[in-house]
């Protein structure tokens, strides 16, 4: 049943949809692959605080507000990991209890400091009553338009305006049909329009398809809208919208069976509203795909279906099934949907209360588009496999030739974001960066000026899109392709692109990735390595780019995997080396940048059998002074056995089992040398004079009664060590 419900879709989808522009999947790689370890990144987050998900950037303020779970917090803007106040938000003891009863689980800034007004507001209409149901709003001439669900159990879905004059979506299947709300935005449209227009608010969202043939539930995405001035009708849709229109949003990539359905929007505008794109992340609606897609939506190819398209209509069959169709009659004049603009005015409608019936009854029953709203360029610009897309941002970067690019930064379920730009047609995936442990997705995205706050679950995260210390060699920065970055040739770094550079002065090459002017890195200092024979081993290479192939060389031959090697993305394995592996190795990256190859060589390695004339080099230390170090740590040895052995002596240190035995055999050996006289006549030896007065542990060891021996070695000429009892600091 569910493959006919399939086959039902694709009919209905039709086969233009599945291509999109596009003859197969582009597998895309993230050139570079930032570790969490190493992201360069600033933490907040609190003990026993999770669901870091509301931002409010107030840059007058220098501050960011974050709502949590039953938390409000006050960050600096430049630094969140300083916290400039915290309030608690509880949940009573009362508002637990009533949410268990209904089967569901148990601001302002003044002084410096965060405080609750002691004020009640109903929330009805305006934020959902569980926290984990999607919902957008906007604020628009103090007028507050909010897409969530009015009840309790999410089941009477609404979009309004809570105002003096509140108006709503109609409870009914044909206006909302199970929706996901996603996204909420204000157009000016109304600005220097020769039709005498007026703003609009859209709303992106998924639902529930009642277009669809199928007898299985089929979701797909949309894009609705109304005008800002809309009060509803006089008798029919009264304190309704009399401008609510919906289309279906097309994000087609090939070899799916359903259509994507949209996670997060954002919109871009440069200027003039009729600049605005909206960037928009699809994510697969069941387990048969693993690709996600970015598609970009002009607001002029949105206003052409709503203003031109045709619609969808209702028929009923067999006096039970309802089938849509597309509406082939007379439209009434003025056009449903559309706002009061020169043509109503011209007809004596100023107001939406003076529309006709006849075009209030139509909107009510059809408010549903036949043509789709398909994306800038017929396709994605973006089809990634893997973890899914979550939300996204887009910034500009201006490029040293004084070029504007829109970068994208996408935050993924795995806890990383993605760097991406769009170079006529080619994405091209910077870096993936990550952000938080992949179990954790990214829930919210911010972007203010040249910073991005990334919040989850567990925490926020504040992060530079212009991170350019990344890129290690003119080479590595210009192929990075990165519209942020360019390589400094008067200070021989890549540094952020800024107004005030010289563009002589700065490498730079976005579209085609030309780094002919880089100056040739050269090869790599050898490493020698020895190596017993039986025994495995590693030969380390790291890469800057994912987008490189690997080359290992042994004398000039090249290396394949076999029984013997298994090349490895960061190293080779030599597996029961024999004396054969002997050899130098080398290890260069191939990359290919509109169709030019640039190789460099990364690492080198002498590798020798042992022979027993030396020591084995570490494999993990890739220095040229293992054996120095060696020696070093050899003469070091003898150095504190010499002084190990001269404390002994001094009496600085005692041996309680072999104190006396050493003192009687100095005493003998004395004996030996010294004449019969001085035998029988032995100078006593001076306690307090031979304690060491600046050695202040000296004195807490040791007694003042106690004699303090000491001894020195005395080579002889023929290299005998002779041991000698000093009884005098003035014998040393």
């Amino acid at each position: 049943m569910f493959l006919l419900a399939v086959l039902c879709v694709l009919y209905l989808w039709g086969p233009a949809t599945l291509t999109g522009g596009l003859g197969s999947i582009p597998n895309s790689i993230p050139r570079k692959t930032v570790p969490i370890t190493s992201n360069g990144c600033r933490l907040f987050r609190e003990e026993g605080v999770w669901n870091y998900t509301t931002m409010l950037l107030r840059e007058d303020l220098n501050m960011l507000i974050l709502g949590a779970r039953e938390a409000i917090f006050a960050l600096d803007l430049h630094d969140i990991r300083v916290k400039k106040a915290m309030v608690s938000w509880p949940v009573t003891s009362l508002q637990q209890k009533d949410c268990s009863n209904k089967g569901k689980d148990p601001e302002s800034y003044a002084d410096g400091k965060l405080t609750l007004e002691n004020k009640q507001e109903d929330g009805k209409g305006k934020c959902p009553f569980d926290p984990s149901q999607r919902y957008t709003s906007e604020l628009v001439d103090g007028a507050l338009y909010s897409a969530t669900s009015m009840n309790f159990r999410g089941s009477e879905p609404v979009m309004m305006r809570s105002s003096e004059e509140t108006i709503r979506t109609e409870f009914t299947s044909t206006w909302l049909s199970e929706p996901n709300f996603i996204h909420m935005a204000h157009i000016p449209e109304g600005e220097e329009s020769t039709e005498g227009d007026d703003d609009k608010i859209y709303i992106f969202f998924s639902e529930t398809a009642v277009e669809y043939d199928s007898y299985t539930k089929v979701d797909v995405s949309r894009v609705a809208r109304v005008c800002k001035g809309d009060l509803g009708g006089q008798r029919t849709l009264q304190k309704k919208w009399t401008s609510f229109l919906k289309a279906r949003l097309d994000c087609p990539i090939p070899n799916t069976n359903l259509p994507l359905l949209v996670q997060d929007v954002f919109n871009w505008c440069h200027g003039n509203w009729t600049t605005c794109v909206f960037y928009a992340v699809f994510t697969p609606q069941s387990d048969s795909s693993q690709h996600s897609a970015v598609c970009a939506y002009r607001i002029e190819d949105i206003r052409r279906v709503f203003s031109k398209g045709r619609f969808k209509n209702p028929v009923t069959v067999d006096m039970s099934f309802v089938k849509w169709m597309m509406y082939t009659g007379d439209l009434p004049d003025p056009r449903p949907g559309a706002c009061i603009d020169n043509h109503a005015r011209e007809m004596s409608i100023t107001r939406s209360t003076d529309l006709p019936d006849k075009t209030l009854q139509f909107i009510k029953e059809k408010p549903l588009m036949d043509q789709p709203v398909n994306p800038f360029g017929r396709g994605p610009l973006l089809v990634k496999r893997g973890a899914a897309f979550t939300r996204i941002v887009v910034a500009t970067a201006i490029a040293v030739d004084g070029s504007n690019h829109q970068v994208m930064f996408i935050g993924t379920k795995s806890g990383s974001v993605l760097k991406a730009v769009n170079y006529d047609g080619e994405m091209v995936i910077m870096e993936e960066i990550q952000l938080f442990e992949p179990s954790e997705p990214v829930k919210i995205l911010r972007l203010l000026n040249t910073t991005l706050y990334v919040g989850s679950e567990v925490g926020v995260v504040q992060m530079p899109i212009n991170e350019c210390v990344r890129y290690h060699s003119c080479l590595d920065c210009v192929l990075a392709r990165d519209p942020y970055c360019g390589w400094d040739l008067n200070y021989n770094h890549c540094a952020t692109i800024n107004s005030t550079q010289n563009a002589s002065t700065v490498i730079q090459s976005l579209r085609e990735g030309n780094a002919s002017q880089c100056s040739p890195l050269g090869n790599s200092k050898t490493v020698n390595i020895s190596f017993f024979p039986g025994n495995s081993v590693k030969l380390w290479c790291q890469l800057y780019s994912n987008l490189a192939q690997v080359n290992w060389q042994v004398n000039g031959r090249p290396i394949t995997s076999s029984n013997t090697f298994q090349i490895l993305p960061d190293s080779l394995m030599i597996l029961n080396a024999s004396g054969d592996a002997s050899g130098l190795y080398t290890c260069s990256s191939i990359e290919t940048i509109s169709h030019r190859k640039y190789e460099t060589q990364h690492a080198a390695y002498d590798l020798r059998l042992w022979s027993g004339s030396g020591t084995t080099a570490s494999l993990h230390q890739l220095h040229n002074t293992q054996h120095t170090l060696v020696v070093i740590v050899v003469l070091l040895s003898l150095v504190l056995a010499v002084l190990g052995t001269w404390n002994l002596y001094k009496g600085h240190l005692t041996l309680p089992c072999c104190h006396r035995r050493v003192k009687d055999a100095v005493n003998k050996c004395e004996e030996e040398h010294l004449s019969p006289n001085q035998a029988q006549n032995p100078k006593p030896a001076s306690s307090m004079d031979n304690l060491n007065s600046n050695n202040n542990s000296s004195r807490q060891q040791y007694s003042d009664s106690r004699e303090t021996d000491r001894l020195s070695i005395i080579v002889g000429s023929s290299g005998q060590v002779l041991l000698k009892y000093i009884d005098d600091e003035s014998d040393i």
